[in-house]
């Protein structure tokens, strides 16, 4: 099962390879996504070579149903983020094998008990 990384995480990584102090890895970390989001709020693109591309799109209004009681409900347009990987990116990750689907539900913590009746 693949492993989520955080930005602690990358803030570590950045720290080791770069001979930096932990705060200030982290805070070079939080600086970058915290551009990124500025960037995109100001309606800009961001490309990155290679890596990827993170732009604002819309998306149309629509009826979707509610699952519950199966009736109609309107969705707004709504502006999201769309990230489309670069070529690089793509050939990188195009073998790396992944876990198999599961039914959707989240894995159990290490030590948990399952819900009865399971």
């Amino acid at each position: 099962m693949p492993q989520t990384i955080s930005k602690r995480h990358l803030a570590d990584r950045l720290a080791s390879k770069l001979h930096l102090s932990q705060a200030v890895a982290a805070n070079a970390v939080q600086l970058v996504f915290d551009e990124i989001v500025a960037e995109l709020k100001a309606g800009n693109r961001l490309e990155f070579r290679d890596f990827g591309v993170f732009e604002l799109v819309s998306r149309k209004p629509r009826t979707a149903l509610n699952p519950k009681t199966m009736q109609k409900v309107q969705v707004p347009s709504r502006t999201v983020v769309k990230f489309r990987p670069g070529r690089l990116l793509k050939g990188l990750v195009k073998d790396v094998p992944l876990a198999p689907e599961s039914d959707g539900a989240l894995p159990a913590a290490e030590g948990a008990t399952p819900p009865s009746g399971a």
